[in-house]
């Protein structure tokens, strides 16, 4: 169940390196923005925004001077054009309905609805100060789980897609206790996503930071845990904060999983979730060692939360492997090796 996890209130951005730099222009992550990061701060005013049932928030809608806005807005998107097809020359139907900004957490993004004027039918893109942890995080979701990530960063601006699904919290409030909600599915899909997190050390894992993307199949519907939020991969010192149980937002479905799933089923499911990551691994097993060595190479994330990571892994797998650690990710390439283990030979 829940514990006292402590996060970093502030949690320091991580610049990007050089060998990060090379990285992303190697894998096409990496372009020249029409639009900065900076650019969307010179905002006039905002005003606090509510959902479609008056609930608050923790968006407000930003409004720029109108001769800002003529000259941001269709840079926005080219960034959005530049994101879906590759082609900075966004059609002319595309326009820009609205900004909106969150000053909570730690990379305080814009978030930029995106309208088609035939259909209005619209779009999301965020745009995030750059943060180089983030971007790991971002790379390892893309290659470890089933998931595949859009976004582009360019000199201190990340640029991420929309990742569509009912927030966890929401579905938590509304949807967990509806009659024709399948909770075994539910806990399933909740121990895979809590073994994702672990084995490659995304922590921060509340609520509010994944969504729930439903699927109907056709029979039942199929539920998939995604992570929305990576600003805290392999970030902080303590193991429980990379383990999405011991946060006390996510109690019901902790819950959940307790009342659904014996310990053989939870293991079972486990294995399932580490043969399916060995495989992304092997098949991927280059460009996930460039990242790590991009990890290695210029550690820039606190050594004494690196160093308690180290030894609260070693403690928790029984090894010393750990001992020779000199960053995060040193510690990062020695739990996929260990966890993953024998679904790597």
């Amino acid at each position: 169940m829940s514990t006292d996890v402590k996060i970093s209130k502030k949690k320091e951005f991580l610049p990007f390196t050089d060998d990060l730099e090379t990285y992303l222009d190697q894998f096409g992550r990496r372009y020249s923005l029409p639009a900065t990061y900076q650019d969307l701060l010179g905002f006039a005013e905002s005003y606090s925004l509510d959902d479609k049932n008056g609930n608050p928030t923790h968006w407000a809608t930003v409004l720029y001077p109108p001769h800002v806005q003529q000259d941001l807005y269709p840079r926005l998107t080219s960034i959005y054009s530049l994101l879906r097809t590759g082609d900075l020359h966004a059609v002319p139907h595309l326009y820009v309905e609205r900004v909106d900004f969150c000053e909570f957490g730690n990379s305080r993004p814009f978030r930029v609805r995106v309208v088609n004027q035939y259909n209005d039918n619209y779009d999301h893109l965020y745009v995030k100060r750059a943060d180089a942890s983030r971007v790991y995080g971002l790379e390892l979701e893309h290659l470890l789980s089933p998931n595949r990530i859009n976004y582009l960063a360019h000199s201190g601006t990340l640029v991420e897609e929309h990742i569509a699904g009912i927030p966890g919290d929401a579905f938590i409030r509304d949807y967990l206790d509806r009659p024709d909600i399948n909770e075994v599915r539910i806990a399933k899909e909740f121990v895979k996503f809590s073994e994702r997190c672990f084995i490659r050390l995304l922590g921060d894992m509340r609520s509010y930071n994944y969504v729930i993307d439903i699927t109907p199949d056709f029979e039942d519907v199929q539920y998939r845990v995604r992570a929305i939020d990576f600003d805290q991969q392999s970030y902080e010192g303590r193991r429980s904060l990379y383990l999405p149980q011991f946060f006390k937002e996510n109690n019901p479905v902790v819950w959940l999983c307790s009342k659904n799933l014996n310990l053989a089923t939870v293991r079972q499911y486990q294995d399932e979730e580490r043969t399916l990551i060995a495989r992304r691994y092997i098949s991927e097993h280059q460009r996930i060692h460039l990242l790590l060595d991009c990890m290695k190479r210029n550690p820039r994330e606190p050594e004494n939360k690196m160093q308690q990571l180290a030894r609260e892994l070693g403690e928790y797998h029984q090894t010393k492997r750990f001992d020779s650690c000199t960053s995060m990710g040193d510690v990062v390439e020695r739990n996929l090796e260990i966890t993953l283990g024998r679904h790597l030979t």
